[in-house]
């Protein structure tokens, strides 16, 4: 595995990845969110290249990651994992109490690799099944 890079980048640099990965069907503004300008955004680079991005939302002591998303190449050889366990870090460094998602339903036990739980929230958003997932600090 080459090494990867982790570095903040702005809102509008996520929204190819976003796009091309979540949502490819849709207009690429749907894959903008209201309040991206409050969010931090962190993407990870292989080579000079960007390859996967998450964007974290912090209000009082809980935090949200939403738009995480890794290019299909690349998907699988463990980039995202070092990405999210990044945005774990940051969780902890911060000292806050929650972190949590809308995970796509497929998708839990991935998480919970990430010592993230299932709540009882669940949604369907673009046909898509979710629950929410927790991580307590």
């Amino acid at each position: 595995m080459i090494e990867p890079k982790i570095v903040e980048i702005t809102a509008d640099e996520t929204l190819f990845i976003r796009h091309k990965v979540m949502w490819p069907d849709n207009p690429i503004d749907f894959v903008r969110l209201p309040n991206d300008t409050e969010g931090r955004h962190y993407g990870l680079y292989v080579d000079d290249t960007l390859i996967s991005v998450v964007s974290l939302f912090i209000t009082d002591r809980e935090a949200q990651f939403r738009k995480f998303a890794t290019l299909i190449e690349y998907q699988g050889k463990g980039y995202g994992t070092i990405l999210l366990n990044e945005i774990m870090s940051i969780a902890e460094k911060e000292q806050l109490s929650r972190i949590w998602c809308n995970a796509r339903t497929a998708k839990t036990n991935y998480y919970a690799k990430f010592n993230m739980s299932i709540t009882t929230t669940e949604f369907v958003k673009g046909g898509l099944n979710y629950v929410i997932m927790e991580r307590i600090f």
